[in-house]
């Protein structure tokens, strides 16, 4: 295997420190998930790294970056020793992108960061040699880890770029060096951190701060806030490709069924028409942005509709299953929408459409007729109108085609109290008193969507609704 680095090549990039002969297939910041012959860098978070040294070379890492000899590792063993393991994984990524000829895309939004990385990844991956970021590792250090694992022979990259703060993201696009930059949206998420729509949308406009010369920004013509994208991209002289209705890559009708979307776009003179095997208005218009994308890296936007079926959303942002409550009996079963990663108004809405899409099954469990079931954990993060936000969700027309609506949190309860009678459910403190009365929450026929930010820890009842019988 040809390595990732070598002892030599991670010194010259870090100015670093070299302990033995050594080259290292991969780069790992966790020893639960490291390989043998990665690169482990000891990064200080909830726990500092160094802690993890000895184990991770007992676990065959080729080295490890520190910056200083952890207690217990031998004076022979390999090591990188550096000032500063942060900025150091940083001169790794600079590096890295340093040495490729990739197309690189960088991605960031409100909503669909991640479910538009991996939407690319699957459109770019038949046409090349295409490296995207791991699981949403999209902030200081997941920016710089994404490049430092990329392989110098990469065709395209996916970068991924979040933020929580004003400020964060122009620092990662400038690390990413993107030839194309992505916005997906602008919604109310992280408001507590932002005065206004405006201010989140100026912060991600920062992303085209590190566009290449000649680079291409892909705009959300649709969005309230698209000026203030389009007045950043023409402030600094950089093409803008359009994505939504009416846009440079326009998205048409936009049909949703129980088990997929079969989305029309066009573009100058050609029409596509591509399914993606998963429901969801929102995932069409990231898949149009997709295509986009993919024109302006220069691959062939035909093929990556086609490809782009293959996509499956990631765990917790709408990924769709089966669970089987009686192994028994072939149709006691429910259909389960795990969208339990993240919330804001704009997204909940996007998953309530895909529950009123939705066809229950009758005549099976013990409530015979089945039903469209929403638990919803807290919108974190939305700042002082939260509460607001919340009940106003009791006003959207797709959650009125929800039988029965059980919420979780203290801001969940502002939505419970401005419910119909008839739709309440439970309300619950906490999530996981909830997943305590999964069993009789949900019934056999019933689709159930479990939708709420990571914090507010509802995906305990997407565990416990799986627990109750053999997922498929």
């Amino acid at each position: 295997m040809i390595p990732l680095w070598t002892a030599a090549d991670a010194a010259r990039a870090t100015g670093g420190e070299v302990v033995g002969v050594w080259q290292a297939t991969g780069v790992s910041i966790d020893t639960r998930t490291l390989r043998p012959g990665d690169l482990f860098v000891a990064l200080a978070a909830a726990r500092d790294g160094h802690e993890f040294v000895a184990q991770a070379l007992t676990k065959g890492a080729a080295a490890a970056l520190v910056d200083h000899r952890p207690v217990g590792v031998s004076d022979d063993a390999p090591l990188l020793i550096v000032p500063d393991v942060l900025q150091a994984l940083e001169a790794l990524g600079i590096a890295a992108r340093a040495r490729t000829q990739a197309r690189v895309v960088a991605v960031t939004g409100s909503v669909g960061k991640t479910s538009t990385k991996e939407m690319l990844r699957a459109a770019l991956s038949p046409q090349g040699r295409t490296h995207a970021a791991e699981a949403s590792y999209n902030n200081h250090w997941g920016v710089p880890l994404t490049l430092a694992r990329m392989p110098a022979d990469t065709q395209f990259a996916v970068i991924e770029i979040g933020m929580s703060h004003p400020g964060e993201i122009a620092p990662l696009a400038r690390l990413a060096r993107p030839h194309v930059a992505l916005v997906t949206t602008v919604a109310a998420a992280h408001l507590e951190a932002f005065d206004s729509l405006d201010g989140i949308a100026a912060e991600k406009a920062t992303i085209m701060d590190g566009l290449e010369p000649g680079g291409i920004a892909i705009l959300n013509a649709d969005l309230p806030t698209f000026a203030v994208l389009h007045d950043h991209a023409t402030a600094g002289h950089q093409r803008i490709a359009t994505f939504g209705k009416g846009a440079d890559w326009a998205l048409g009708d936009v049909r949703i069924t129980d088990s997929a979307t079969v989305i029309h776009a066009r573009h100058d003179d050609i029409d596509l028409l591509f399914k993606l095997a998963v429901p969801g208005r929102h995932f069409a218009m990231n898949a149009v942005a997709v295509l986009a994308a993919c024109d302006a890296l220069g691959a062939d936007p035909v093929q990556a509709a086609q490809d782009i079926g293959q996509w499956q959303p990631p765990q917790g942002r709408g990924t769709r299953e089966v669970v089987v409550l009686d192994h028994g009996i072939a149709e006691e079963t429910l259909d389960l929408i795990d969208d339990a990663f993240n919330a804001n108004p704009t997204s909940m809405t996007a998953a309530l459409e895909v529950l009123a899409a939705s066809t229950p099954r009758d005549g099976v469990g013990r409530v015979v007729k089945g039903r469209r079931v929403a638990i919803l954990g807290d919108m974190l993060e939305l700042g002082a109108d939260e509460m607001a936000m919340h009940a106003a969700l009791a006003d959207d027309p797709y959650l009125a085609k929800a039988h029965v609506v059980h919420c979780a949190g203290p801001r969940m309860r502002a939505l419970f109290d401005a419910l119909p009678v008839d739709m309440r459910g439970q309300w619950a403190p906490e999530a996981d008193d909830l997943a305590a009365q999964a069993a009789r929450l949900v019934d056999a026929g019933d689709v159930v969507l479990v939708k709420g930010s990571k914090g507010s820890k509802v995906a305990r009842v997407v565990d416990a609704i799986r627990k109750l019988g053999h997922r498929s």
